[in-house]
Parts: structure tokens; C-alpha cells; sequence
């Protein structure tokens, strides 16, 4: 047995107040598995831009009471050092129904109330972006959403928001990292009683005012008044979103909804999926069943802390999940088409999502701007658009995460879910079915087919691995794919475009990521990324067939099918990933 993992254990264990997690440590050391230990113990959960996420479990490599004491001491001091206040300072935060959030959320709690900091704490479980409304509408410096969103069962989180209302951006990130690093003792971050601060008023709960603030202001950014006799199904995927969306659609009008009620109710097993985010295969079953049943217009469900949306619509013989480029682009033209808004008009979406966007755009005299992957961008692009007195009108990404106007920097699955719901019922109410208003769009600008493949390599090995790939595809990159010449390529972690058409260097003008982009002369394009949450590498493939007049939408799909199948199978055959 290596005796300093031994040591290094047991002074963590030491350490911990949470006597349950504190007790799983002592069982680990007693074990006396060296490989376990070093699992638990031999290294940490790396802290990002999108906060903690990892199994539950002790050590610091685990999620568990206190590694969120350390990080939270680590937040609380970065804050204080950065942003000034003469009024101090404000912390709101929120958790889901996973196994562990309450108390995250109350030791995370304790440790802000011991640094001088009022508390806004949710009294029960809460969607994500209802946190991210609230913590603007408290002016809070800081807020801390414990959520491990669509993970599996086993698995927690810990998100921070910064005082502007969005998930935190470099260098945040890193510099909290560095502080939690000088924490050597966990048992000396002193916490306070939560009972003696209710009393001294320096922790309360947040109001139902302000959590009816966040239904009115969706409420607002309606663009649609006609009929709402919609027929609805809804799951919340055994996670938090079901109180939320049913009051945000019953408030506008929306009375025929069908809950899944299997997945009703917050459930920290999931039990009825193999994975609790919607896009995983056999996830849906149980909503598009009940959608069989109940012959519905519409199928929504939301991921277990309600940021993301998943749409399935009717079509011949059953229902189809759309994708997140789908629904992005639909959201965006109904609320481009029918929207009153002042000043200049901007969407959003990321990099690796369509760009089937920037036609939809143009056709409604919007700008379009591509950020990277991860939602903080988009929201800052927002805030950017709103201080030069223009309007921000919806951001998404593929992985079916959407923001419907300014009122939450981040994925919001519960205002998507109404705005969807309208324009269901417009195009209703227009003779129109949702497959043929997607169709209209690929008449005017061209059938856009995307899919993903990405491939695991888990550990330190793992991450070398995927560090070579990238830098082979640098080195010596493809010139043609799928047939086809390579037209540009976009290098993000030098911030450089080159044309193989004309050798020209153009600067990209995003913050520095590991991604490259591989653009093709007929449209199709490759992007190839790392994931920041996952030990995997992600391949994006995206192509464009046009349509003709009178064509058959069905028939350039199979072309496109056809097509996108040919462009992933020769690429990954020339990767070697076949």
C-alpha cells in the first residue's frame, strides 16, 4: 500500500464535518485498496468555467460536502478580492433533486454566511434557469446552482454565476481553482449556524415575488395572442421542471397538458431511464407512448434541471424528435418574423451548431453571431447587444439548450417550452402542421442535416491521447473530405482562419479554445473539439442539400441522409476511428 495515498485519505476523512461522507471515507481507507484510493484521493475535480461536476462520493475527486466547502471558501474570497462593494455582498443560491443537493446547498450556504455574506437560499428544489433570473433580480454578486443537470444518477454539480447574471468566464475560473489549491484544511473554513442567521436576517428564503417576477417576465416575451387549445405532452424527466412549465403554460392559456407522470416528480434514481437526458436513445418512450395515446400536437420534456428543451412532432405513422438546430432555427423565425422589438436584432448560436441560422437571419435583416461552445458566451453576447441598445432575441445551441430574450443569461428549457407552445398553435391555427413549417424553411434556404460522434478516453492516458488527435489534425490536416476539397480551415486556439483556395490568414475574433474547423467547397463542414465536461472528443458534421422547385422534401432528405452517412463513414475511416 503506497502509505502517502494512505495519509492523504485519512487527513481528508480528518478533516470532513459531513459525518456521512466523513464515515464512506473511513469505510474506503479500512478497505485498504490502494487503486480506490487513488481513484478518491490521488488527484481533484477540476473546477471550470462550468463550475464541479463528478460522482458522489468522498475525497477530492468526488463530489461531497467537502470538496463544496473548499470551493465555496475558495468563490467567497476570489469575489470579495475582485468585485467591490460598499453595500456587501449577496449570494442566492438554488439546487435540484439530486442525491446530495440540499445540503451542498446549505453547506455552501453556511460558508458564504461565515465570510459576511447575505443569503437568498431556495426553500426547495428549482429549475437552473429560474437561479440564473433570480440572482439579477436579488443583485447578487454571486450565485451557486448544485446541480449535475442531464448526468447519470450517480453523479452531482456545483455551477457559478457571476454578478451579471452568467455562468462565469476565464479567468473566474482559474483563479478560483488557485485559491481552492491553498486550502490545506478543510476543517479550518469556519461555517455558520444556518438557524442563527435566519434570525439575524442575513439568511432568507427568495420570495415568491420575485420567483413570480421570472413567470411575468416570460409571460412577456410572447409574440403570439391567438388560440391555445393545444394538446400537449409533458415530462419532467424526473427532474425539476414540471411546477414551472405547467404554471408557465396554464398562466398563458395552455389547459391540455398530459404530464408523463412516471417521470413527474424530482427522483434522484431516474428510474425509468437508462440516462436522464432526453436525447439519449429509449429517454423519450415513455412521452411519445403517452403521445400515441392522447393523439398530441406536441411532445416536450426537459432535462432534470429544466435548461434544456426536447421537442418531438407529429409526423405520418408517429412522432419525430427534432433536433436542437431544429428547434433553434424554428424558435428563431417565429420570433424574428412576428417579434416588435427596438434597435438593431441579434441571434446567437455557437460554433459547432448550425449555420443554417445565418440565412434565417438575412431573411429578416437580423445579425448573427457564432461564439464558442458553452452557454456564458452566448449570454454575453446578449449583454453586449443590450448595451448598445439593441435587441437580443433568442441564442441556442445543438445540444437543446435555447435563451429567449434577455430575461436569463443562460439555457432556459421553460420559456422555450411556451414560445414553442405558440408557435405550435400559430401554425395550427394556420392549417399548418410543425413538419410542413420546418419544410418551408428548407425551401427558402436549404435542407440542413447535422449528427455528432465522439468517442471516449477517460483518464490521464485518455486526455494524452485526445491532445495527440488534435494536434495531428494540426499538423497535417485533411485537404479534402467526403470527396471534396477543403476550402478554409479554422484554427480557434491560434484564432486563425486559412483560405487553401487563396493563403490568406484571417484572425478569428473569439477567445482562444481547442477547436479546428474544416469548411468544404460545397458547403459541408467539420468541426472537432474536446469536450470541457467529459472525457471525450467530438466530431460535428453538418451538410446542406438545396432544394429544388417542386421537389419533394422527402426525397432531398434521403439525399441528405445519404450524404451527411458518406461524409461521417469516409472521415472516420481517413481518422482512422472507424
Amino acid at each position: 500500500m503506497n502509505q502517502n495515498i494512505n495519509q492523504v485519505a485519512q487527513d481528508w476523512v480528518d478533516q470532513d464535518p459531513d459525518i456521512d461522507s466523513k464515515t464512506d471515507g473511513q469505510a474506503l481507507i479500512d478497505l485498504n485498496d490502494e487503486a480506490m484510493l487513488l481513484s478518491h484521493f490521488g488527484t481533484s475535480l477540476s473546477f471550470g468555467t462550468a463550475g464541479l461536476r463528478g460522482a458522489l462520493g468522498p475525497g477530492p475527486n468526488r463530489m461531497n460536502s467537502a470538496t463544496v466547502i473548499r470551493v465555496t471558501s475558495a468563490l467567497a474570497a476570489y469575489t470579495k478580492s475582485t468585485v467591490q462593494s460598499d453595500t456587501g455582498y449577496i449570494a442566492i443560491i438554488g439546487f435540484d433533486g439530486r442525491y446530495g443537493s440540499k445540503k451542498f446547498a446549505d453547506y455552501a450556504a453556511r460558508v458564504l454566511l461565515a465570510e459576511g455574506y447575505k443569503i437568498y437560499l431556495f426553500d426547495d428544489v428549482v429549475p437552473t434557469p429560474r437561479l440564473a433570473h433570480a440572482l439579477l433580480e436579488v443583485n447578487a454578486s454571486i450565485g451557486i446552482m448544485v446541480t449535475a443537470s442531464h448526468n447519470p444518477p450517480q453523479d452531482n454539480g456545483y455551477k457559478v454565476y457571476w454578478g451579471d447574471g452568467a455562468q462565469i468566464i476565464p479567468p473566474h475560473d482559474t483563479e478560483i481553482s488557485k485559491r481552492v489549491d491553498l486550502i490545506s484544511d478543510t476543517s479550518q473554513v469556519p461555517l455558520s449556524d444556518l438557524n442563527t442567521a435566519r434570525t439575524q436576517g442575513r439568511l432568507v428564503d427568495v420570495s415568491q415575488d420575485i420567483q413570480t417576477r421570472y413567470y411575468d417576465a416570460v409571460s412577456k416575451l410572447r409574440v403570439y395572442d391567438g388560440p391555445t387549445n393545444l394538446n400537449l405532452v409533458y415530462s419532467a424527466m424526473h427532474g425539476v421542471g414540471r411546477k414551472s412549465v405547467e404554471r408557465v403554460l396554464r398562466e398563458n392559456g395552455y389547459e391540455n397538458i398530459n404530464i408523463v407522470e412516471a417521470q413527474a416528480d424530482p427522483d434522484p434514481d431516474f428510474p425509468t431511464v437508462a440516462f436522464p437526458n432526453p436525447e439519449e436513445p429509449g429517454a423519450m418512450d415513455l412521452s411519445l407512448q403517452l403521445a400515441n395515446e392522447v393523439n398530441a400536437d406536441v411532445v416536450f420534456a426537459n432535462d432534470p434541471d429544466a435548461d434544456r428543451l426536447c421537442v418531438a412532432i407529429p409526423v405520418l405513422g408517429g412522432y419525430r424528435l427534432l433536433t436542437g438546430n431544429e428547434i433553434g432555427v424554428l424558435l428563431a423565425d417565429e420570433l424574428l418574423r412576428y417579434g416588435q422589438y427596438s434597435g438593431e436584432t441579434l441571434v446567437v448560436t455557437t460554433i459547432v451548431s448550425t449555420s443554417m441560422l445565418q440565412k434565417v437571419a438575412a431573411e429578416h435583416g437580423a445579425r448573427c453571431v457564432e461564439t464558442l461552445t458553452g452557454f456564458k458566451w452566448l449570454a454575453h453576447e446578449g449583454m453586449k447587444q443590450q448595451s448598445r441598445g439593441g435587441a437580443f432575441v433568442v441564442g441556442f445551441e445543438e445540444a437543446i439548450g435555447y435563451s429567449v430574450g434577455p430575461i436569463v443569461r443562460d439555457k432556459d428549457g421553460v420559456s422555450a417550452a411556451l414560445i414553442f407552445a405558440d408557435l405550435a398553435s400559430r401554425s395550427m391555427s394556420q392549417g399548418q402542421s410543425l413538419e410542413n413549417r420546418l419544410n418551408d424553411l428548407y425551401r427558402a434556404h436549404g435542407l440542413y442535416e447535422t449528427t455528432q460522434r465522439s468517442f471516449k478516453f477517460p483518464g490521464q492516458s485518455g486526455q494524452a491521447i485526445m491532445a495527440q488527435m488534435m494536434d495531428q489534425l494540426r499538423s497535417n490536416p485533411p485537404m479534402e473530405l467526403d470527396g471534396c476539397e477543403v476550402r478554409e480551415i479554422k484554427d480557434y486556439l491560434i484564432s486563425e482562419t486559412v483560405s487553401l483556395e487563396s493563403g490568406q490568414q484571417t484572425n478569428i475574433d473569439l477567445p482562444k479554445s481547442n477547436v479546428l474547423g474544416f469548411h468544404m467547397r460545397n458547403g459541408s463542414r467539420l468541426m472537432v473539439r474536446p469536450s470541457g465536461t467529459e472525457p471525450k472528443i467530438k466530431f460535428y458534421f453538418e451538410i446542406c442539400e438545396s432544394v429544388a422547385d417542386g421537389e419533394s422534401i422527402d426525397d432531398v432528405r434521403q439525399r441528405a441522409m445519404e450524404h451527411l452517412d458518406r461524409f461521417v463513414s469516409t472521415t472516420m475511416a481517413k481518422l482512422h476511428l472507424d
